[in-house]
């Protein structure tokens, strides 16, 4: 069973592991299906918040649950309770569960000298923040840590996805590109001198991950990017090329953002998040089946399909609660003339 089949990791989790052989229930609010899926997927309706609709959906029992959206504590603890029917699971975490030696982490970094300094490439060993409930990276530690507590009553493998890209996506990091080019903006502004590096995952990579965990069942914590982990200059030029755009100027500004809503892109960091992929590759033989650049041309076609008539932030509202005015191009215009 996939819960959260709808959304953009759900949606190539299922039709892999259906590929693969597997008999896959799909579980999705609105129990939809996705036109890839082979025909014998079964999708069905239901809110995971409700104990009694993911233990109906669950039945006699299912060899693998695959958690695509499990937040916290307590649904940690759905999941546990389901035990005894459910032979292991593989759940969805995130790589801002970690922290650097100074206890530093993504929670912090707006304080002044608060973004992290992590290794590179960090690996399942460095130190995460505290579990709680202040916050997403905290509440996934919640989840982690009660999940990895079950033991071997619901062997789990957490992935502690990246950047997260591909189609479906609802908060799609490309978008920042494709809609300035759209726009006909000729130049644009990267902080950092466009070095910043912030390890992308692709949905294809994850449900590769998915697939053999799925296979190989037992209590890990595993990170999940892609093989690659180019600089954001180099992203916007991936998008430039996918959509046949010629001739932009990238204008590289050393250091932060020179000024608020202006060169602070989605994936604009001090300094490098990358992540190390030793431990899936010697656990589950794990080989990445796509690189960044190979599936982008759907990742754009998807975000350029749903800008289509719409305002961005109402096309994308999460993007906007998340990173604020991503195209104020009076201030970018300002800044120029000055």
């Amino acid at each position: 069973m996939v819960i959260g089949a709808a959304g953009q990791i759900g949606r190539a989790a299922v039709g892999v592991l259906a590929r693969d052989g597997w008999d896959v229930t799909a579980l999705s609010r609105g129990g939809g299906r996705d036109d890839g899926w082979p025909g014998e997927v079964r999708a069905v309706p239901g809110d995971r918040e409700d104990d009694a609709v993911l233990a109906e959906v669950v039945g006699d029992g299912c060899e693998v649950v695959v958690d695509v959206v499990a937040y916290g504590g307590g649904h940690a603890r759905q999941l546990v309770s389901l035990a005894d029917r459910i032979g292991s699971a593989v759940v969805i975490s995130s790589v801002s569960v970690y922290e650097d030696d100074k206890g530093r982490n993504f929670d912090t970094q707006e304080e002044p000298d608060g973004f992290p300094e992590y290794p590179v490439p960090i690996t399942e060993q460095q130190r995460t923040v505290r579990a709680g409930d202040t916050s997403y990276s905290t509440r996934k530690v919640v989840l982690e840590r009660e999940l990895l507590a079950a033991g071997e009553q619901l062997p789990t493998t957490l992935l502690r996805a990246g950047a997260i890209h591909g189609p479906y996506c609802r908060s799609p990091r490309e978008l920042y590109f494709v809609k300035r080019n759209l726009d006909g903006r000729t130049r644009r502004v990267l902080a950092y001198g466009g070095e910043s590096r912030f390890h992308p995952a692709s949905v294809h990579n994850i449900a590769e991950l998915i697939r053999l965990a799925a296979a190989r069942p037992g209590s890990r914590v595993l990170n999940a990017v892609d093989p690659d982990a180019p600089t954001v200059a180099e992203i916007a030029r991936a998008v430039d090329a996918v959509m046949g755009v010629e001739e932009r100027e990238d204008v590289l500004v050393d250091g932060p953002p020179p000024v608020p809503t202006v060169g602070d892109t989605p994936w604009s960091v001090p300094v490098p998040v990358v992540c190390d992929m030793s431990a899936a590759e010697r656990e589950l033989g794990y080989r990445a089946v796509v690189r960044y650049a190979d599936r982008l041309a759907e990742t754009v076609a998807s975000i350029e399909a749903r800008l289509a008539g719409r305002d961005w932030r109402e096309a994308y509202p999460k993007m906007l609660q998340a990173y604020g005015d991503l195209f104020d191009y009076a201030a970018e215009d300002a800044w120029f003339r000055a």
